[in-house]
């Protein structure tokens, strides 16, 4: 069988929008460049897309037209390692996950350990967010949560004050070990997070939950949010304006 015809054959077994490489199709290695020719005919013919240097998708199409894979088929590669979490996505696709916002973006935020130059991937921009809490499975979703506390103020499509009650309603469900471990992985986030995630945990939850946060902050500081006293009565206290 020509090697055009069994690249066809294994690309096909990929579900639409699965973003792959050459190397996913486990061809022998003085195959390459014919695999390639044979991927970039596909592209021509309009049977594959390409994403950006190297990475191709099928194209899921309906009625409205073709659709983008979805974000984490984007960045996967820059996600994991060795099968570990080294990043998470935030950001737009995180606000629009939590039901904070409708809107989607062309822009894919990634949180990770180290400081990375901002990269281009087709039509999207790759923004990487610093985060000094170690990146885990089980601290991801939690991140999130705190990354839309710290970047409440650039949630599109909404106010400030609908955003908190939905982020408020979140971390009301809740279980006590995952409260717990939210406080603690906040006290790394700058005082106006820790602030705004104090406020929200005391009232919804409970002051001594909230306790640890309040204690981190210096007592003269003040943070502007712009949210109503009917959202968070205690912002006052929290020195929240």
């Amino acid at each position: 069988m020509k090697t055009s015809d069994v690249v066809k054959k294994k690309v096909e077994k990929f579900r639409e929008g699965y973003v792959f490489t050459y190397t996913d199709l486990n061809m022998p290695p003085d195959k390459t460049e014919a695999v390639i020719k044979a991927l970039n005919r596909m592209v021509k013919r309009s049977e594959l897309r390409k994403l950006s240097r190297g990475k191709y998708y099928r194209p899921r199409k309906t009625d409205f037209g073709e659709l983008e894979p979805e974000t984490y088929q984007i960045v996967k590669d820059l996600l994991e390692k060795d099968g570990r979490p080294v990043g998470y996505l935030t950001g737009f696709s995180v606000f629009n996950k939590l039901g904070l916002t409708t809107q989607v973006s062309n822009t894919i935020q990634i949180g990770i350990n180290t400081e990375k130059k901002n990269i281009r991937r087709g039509m999207y921009r790759i923004r990487f967010i610093r985060q000094k809490n170690p990146v885990n499975k089980k601290n991801i979703p939690l991140l999130q949560i705190l990354d839309s506390i710290r970047y409440i103020k650039n949630i599109p499509d909404t106010s400030i004050d609908d955003s908190c009650r939905r982020i408020s309603d979140i971390i009301k469900r809740m279980t006590p070990d995952d409260l717990k471990l939210l406080v603690r992985l906040a006290l790394n986030y700058p005082p106006s997070t820790r602030a705004l995630t104090g406020a929200i945990i005391e009232t919804g939850i409970s002051e001594e939950m909230a306790r640890p946060l309040w204690e981190s902050l210096n007592y003269v500081t003040q943070y502007k949010y712009n949210l109503s006293e009917k959202v968070l009565p205690n912002k006052t206290k929290w020195r929240i304006r």
